[in-house]
């Protein structure tokens, strides 16, 4: 069966078996130990056999996938020794790179009906009552033939609906103003973090991230996050909408000699970091069904208690670099990783985690059954691509190759729900329009009313009778009878005593 070297010692070998790349790992290890190494080294071992991969780059040196690695160094070369990878040459892997924004990489949408009103509803943290209004307004949109598709789409329907409530109400279930407040003020704190960038087309397509190049090998595609982790709300929103759409198109495989596709999450706290336990609960559904898909799931952090128990439970690989124990929650999280590892008699592993240098790992994978094999500690392989970060002239050239560049990089704005209400409200006649005159009966009526009008407001060449009682009404005004009658007219109008 094929495998990925994870690493080697003196006396054992530490591989991945590709049978079972779909149950998900961790990747753990203070910061500088070596992680995002052990990262790409498992990214471009599941390219080498045809695997697509998708990274979440969080500080950017993900990126070096793409590039080929140096001439080896002295100490390199006695790395590899050590390792005994005799056939080891430098060589750069096949990367696509992506970002949201569209700056660093191919821009990645989605549209608001993807979404969906159930995840939609999550991501915006909406009560049951506020997600049963989200489910009527996809409805209403639905049989109306509007299309939802990007954030001005959604908050048109809202405004629609909030201006037609009673009729809503009455056809799909009650709805009021205060939840379709609601919902627009969630929407515009996901919007503040820049998710109008993401919804819209042209929308990703999967098969475009579970391509091979011509030679066989799995597309890594490299996600741009180092903006995007800093809006934790935006980042949850589409990593896990982007696991959901997985979960929902791909047909159920079981175990296969290869997964279909694998994710690894960079700096995995922030996917979980103040998230609701709606999201967290969808989280650890996706990651716990996904597996029968053939989609292996790969989280990168400092510590495994960064991810939820219930989330760690599901991941059966695991490569573990060195912590820290300077505090007591340093301390804990030391006893709790060793816990987790299948027991190795020979190694004390409380006391190794601590002692790890950069570079060595404690390792275990699973074996024959799905079993875990004892933790190892172990000298981890090198990668055959450059491990750290690349230059704005490299990515770019890298993007002018891309076989999808032609496809995303120019935005698509469709009539969808906005241009079609707007157009609605633009045709509808003003409520107050004059009648259209008609017949001689109408002309009459006119003929009389501008007489009368002439009669008490005057012509130009002609006081009328109002303008004749306000020149009288000024000139007694300065008497005290004048007086009386000014105040008694007034209160007349506003309803006052004499």
């Amino acid at each position: 069966m094929p495998t990925i070297l994870i690493g080697r010692n003196d006396d054992a070998t530490v591989e991945l078996d590709s049978r079972y790349g779909n149950r998900h790992g961790m990747i753990a290890g203070a910061t500088g130990t070596g992680k995002s190494v052990s990262l790409m080294l498992l990214a471009e071992g599941f390219s080498r056999l045809g695997v697509p991969c998708f990274l979440a780059d969080a500080k950017g040196d993900l990126a070096g996938l793409s590039q080929a690695a140096g001439v080896p160094s002295e100490k390199l070369a006695a790395r590899l020794k050590t390792l005994g990878l005799s056939g080891w040459k430098p060589q750069a892997n096949p990367v696509v790179f992506w970002d949201i924004y569209g700056k660093a990489g191919h821009p990645v949408r989605a549209t608001v009906s993807e979404m969906g009103p159930t995840l939609l509803s999550r991501i915006l943290e909406l009560n049951d009552t506020q997600e049963g209004v989200m489910e009527v307004i996809f409805r209403v949109a639905d049989d109306e033939g509007l299309l939802l598709l990007d954030l001005d789409d959604l908050r048109a329907m809202l405004s629609f609906a909030a201006e037609h409530a009673k009729d809503i109400s009455a056809r799909y279930g009650l709805i009021s103003a205060q939840s379709v407040a609601a919902i627009q003020r969630a929407l515009l704190k996901l919007e503040q973090d820049g998710a109008d960038a993401f919804f819209g087309e042209p929308a990703l397509e999967l098969a475009d991230l579970m391509r091979q190049d011509m030679n066989g090998r799995g597309v890594i595609s490299v996600l741009a996050a180092d903006t995007l982790i800093l809006k934790p709300r935006l980042y949850s929103t589409f990593l896990l909408w982007l696991l959901s759409e997985l979960f929902e198109q791909l047909p159920e495989v079981g175990d296969l000699e290869v997964p279909k596709m694998v994710f690894f999450f960079d700096e995995a706290h922030l996917l979980f970091d103040d998230a609701p336990p709606a999201l967290r609960q969808r989280v650890e559904q996706v990651v716990r069904l996904i597996r029968s898909k053939g989609v292996g799931v790969y989280f990168c952090s400092q510590n495994p208690d960064d991810v939820p128990g219930e989330i760690l439970g599901q991941l059966g690989n695991r490569v573990q670099h060195a912590l820290r124990a300077f505090t007591p929650r340093d301390q804990k999280a030391v006893k709790a990783a060793a816990e987790t590892f299948a027991r190795n008699p020979k190694l004390d592993v409380v006391e190794t985690i601590g002692s790890l240098g950069t570079g060595e790992a404690l390792a275990s994978t699973l074996g024959d059954g799905g079993v875990p094999s004892p933790v190892q500690k172990v000298l981890v392989s090198t990668p055959e691509c450059r491990i750290g970060s690349i230059t704005p002239e490299e990515r770019a050239n890298v993007r002018s190759r891309s076989p999808v560049g032609g496809k995303y990089d120019t935005a698509i704005n469709r009539e969808s729900a906005a241009e079609r209400l707007a157009a609605r409200a633009s045709e509808k006649l003003p409520a107050d329009a004059p009648p259209a005159k008609a017949g001689n009966k109408s002309a009459e009526g006119s003929d009389w009313s501008a007489t009368v009008r002439d009669a008490v407001f005057g012509t130009g060449r002609r006081q009328g009778m109002l303008e004749t009682m306000a020149k009288s009404m000024v000139r007694t005004a300065g008497s005290r009878m004048g007086q009386q009658i000014v105040r008694g007219i007034l209160g007349g109008i506003f309803g006052g005593k004499r």
